[in-house]
């Protein structure tokens, strides 16, 4: 079986990963797809590339009917606040895309979709005194959750008319080795302590940054994402994907500094922070996918750890 990954960024390439080790074929389909790093991620060669942009429909099609694609795991998308930069460009991007990918998923007569959304669809703005589960409200009213709810519904509908799997899996903040490029601000905080931890330079993160929040290890998401292709059980699903806590910012340095004893920063002024106030429901995932993070924050933080090494010795 042949999958074709939309976007060539962290999550993708985690569950690349895990697929290659089942001997599956693994197709990305991204605008600007950096062979170095996939290389690095997923092994030399390992993984084909397509250049090409989820906006062109034609082109999405042809790259699933010449690799004989079966399913399509969607990430491609514009991030947080690379969102609130410009909402036309993420409409189009964001929601015009998965369009296409629904589009695609019944022209060429696909079994399953794995769709990426986030934990940012649910309404914050309402308040919680326990775990948040896949039936929350969703929209919280801005862009990037909001796209990411309007993509929801959409699929749902595309599904329901054409009778394909649709999975979606909601993460909490994904975290590793990756370029970030898409936008995630929260995944570019982690690796820039991480980074400064291992130099011994001063790691400067922007207030917004500071707030409590649910992380998920990128290696335990590719995990997930595999389930999801995978498991005949997932079919229809939502699920939530997270490690079931909220950590503030404070335990996130003591964290890091576990590896990292030396590690400095600054945080600089802007946008105050807005703290996650209730973890995610991660019951769901745990009964019908059989999946589980293996990860607290101090151990990802050392897998993490050892992959920036070993990137910067292949120089990346």
């Amino acid at each position: 079986m042949s999958v074709l990954v939309t976007g060539a960024g962290l999550v993708g390439t985690s569950f690349a990963r895990e697929a290659i080790k089942r001997g599956e074929k693994i197709v990305f389909f991204d605008p600007e797809p950096r062979r170095s790093f996939i290389d690095f991620k997923c092994g030399v060669g390992k993984a084909e590339l397509v250049r090409g942009d989820v906006r062109d429909l034609p082109a999405l099609l042809d790259a699933v009917k010449t690799h004989k694609v079966e399913t399509i795991v969607h990430t491609a998308g514009l991030i947080g606040g690379r969102v609130q930069q410009s909402l036309s460009l993420a409409f189009d991007i964001n929601l015009g895309g998965t369009r296409n990918v629904a589009e695609v998923v019944r022209l060429a007569g696909l079994r399953r979709l794995v769709h990426i959304s986030t934990f940012g669809v649910y309404d914050t703005r309402r308040a919680t005194s326990g775990t948040v589960d896949e039936s929350f409200p969703r929209g919280a009213g801005r862009g990037y959750g909001n796209l990411k709810v309007a993509k929801e519904v959409l699929l749902e509908a595309y599904a329901d008319l054409h009778k394909f799997e649709l999975v979606m899996l909601r993460p909490a903040n994904v975290y590793g080795f990756g370029h970030f490029w898409a936008g995630s601000s929260g995944g570019a905080k982690m690796q820039a302590l991480l980074e400064a931890g291992l130099s011994g330079v001063k790691a400067r993160i922007p207030s917004a940054e500071t707030m409590a929040n649910e992380y998920i290890y990128a290696e335990d998401m590719g995990r997930a994402i595999d389930l999801a292709v995978t498991k005949s059980s997932a079919a229809g699903g939502i699920f939530n994907i997270g490690n079931g806590f909220v950590t503030p910012f404070a335990e996130v340095v003591a964290a890091v500094r576990t590896h990292c004893p030396a590690l400095d920063y600054e945080i600089e002024a802007g946008e105050p922070p807005k703290n996650k106030s209730a973890p995610l429901s991660i019951s769901a995932a745990e009964k019908q996918l059989g999946w589980r993070p293996s990860h607290d924050i101090v151990a990802g933080f050392g897998a993490y750890l050892s992959e920036i090494k070993a990137a910067r010795a292949q120089g990346l």
